[in-house]
């Protein structure tokens, strides 16, 4: 498979949204919510790579996605 962790489990602390008004709300939509990125093709093998995750055996969920890389 080829995978590589580029930066592993980092969770998140405290959370702020800011709204397309230029509001500013404080806290989360969910409880708890982090990010681990990994270099892996395709983007099939990355969800094999969550699906081993041991927050799913907490009744988790976990958001697969692809890095889109912004100019600039």
């Amino acid at each position: 498979m080829g995978s590589i962790a580029v930066s592993s489990m980092n969770p998140y602390k405290s959370t702020s949204n800011v709204n397309s008004d230029g509001s500013v709300s404080l806290g989360s939509s969910t409880t708890m919510s982090g990010f681990t990125i990994i270099e892996t093709e395709p983007l099939e093998s990355a969800i094999v790579i969550a699906k081993a995750c041991p927050f799913l055996d907490i009744n988790g969920s976990l958001e697969v996605s692809e890095i889109i890389d912004m100019p600039g």
